[in-house]
């Protein structure tokens, strides 16, 4: 999961510690209420790039990344602005969940690369555009990867296909990367995003086959994937992003504990 922070660059200096540090205290919490407790410091593995953080907890934990934790993450963020004083900073996070093999001890590879173009794509930042204009200070791109195993698989409890909205996220400068993604703002409907979605950023895609000809969205069958194997891949972080968190092990689909 990567975290990035809104308009970092126009805190003050002064308050930029601070205010990551209130970052990391919300997310430190909302791990926590989602009984995510294998998560562990890592300070030095890439470099600190600033306004960001990227979470690295086992995949079982893939659902809990999507449902709770991005309606609490919300939550948290509202709680904050609602008793923060006014002199400290608004924090407006954009995040995203992705899923793939990582080497150790360094937790290197391409799904850390894939979760930092995620945040950065154009789709995310206008979806973000879409929570700031109501009001919100939360938005999110879930990996095609993570929707397949969490929503699809109906482990989100909450959480329904109905309350995603499904774009290709691009990343100006990486022409080579354009990955499906499903976009979600809680507390606003994904029919509020088309309007921030066109044909020259981010577009939005047909829904997969899978959830087409359906009696309902919600009902629409689990797509499986092949699992990719770990292969020895070696990655830096892209963005503005700095590992701060990992956890464990990672299973391999629907059948594993």
């Amino acid at each position: 999961m990567v975290i990035d922070m809104k308009d970092y660059s126009k805190i003050p200096e002064a308050k930029m510690a601070p205010t990551l540090a209130d970052v990391e205290s919300v997310l430190s919490t909302v791990f926590e209420e989602c009984g995510i407790d294998d998560v562990v410091t890592l300070d030095n593995a890439v470099k600190d790039r600033g306004d960001g953080s990227i979470y690295v907890v086992s995949a079982r934990h893939a659902a809990r990344l999507v449902d709770p934790l991005l309606g609490l993450l919300s939550q948290a963020l509202e709680r904050r602005e609602h008793s923060r004083l006014a002199s400290s900073p608004i924090i407006r996070l954009r995040a995203s969940v992705h899923v793939g093999p990582l080497e150790s001890p360094g937790h290197r590879g391409d799904a850390v690369n894939d979760a930092c173009r995620l945040v950065e794509s154009v789709a995310v930042r206008r979806a973000m555009d879409a929570a700031l204009d109501n009001d919100l200070l939360l938005a999110a791109a879930v990996s095609d990867p993570v929707f397949d195993r969490s929503v699809l698989a109906a482990r989100t409890k909450r959480l329904k296909v109905r309350d995603f909205h499904s774009a290709t996220a691009l990343v100006n400068g990486k022409p080579g990367f354009a990955e499906r993604c499903w976009l979600h703002v809680p507390g606003l409907v994904p029919t509020a995003l088309a309007p921030y979605l066109s044909t020259d950023g981010d577009a939005p895609i047909a829904s997969s086959p899978s959830l087409q000809g359906q009696g309902g969205a919600d009902d629409a069958p689990v797509r499986e994937k092949p699992v990719v194997p770990a292969g020895g891949q070696s990655a830096k972080a892209k963005g503005k992003a700095r590992i701060v968190q990992v956890g464990g092990d990672y299973n391999r689909g629907r059948g594993d504990a």
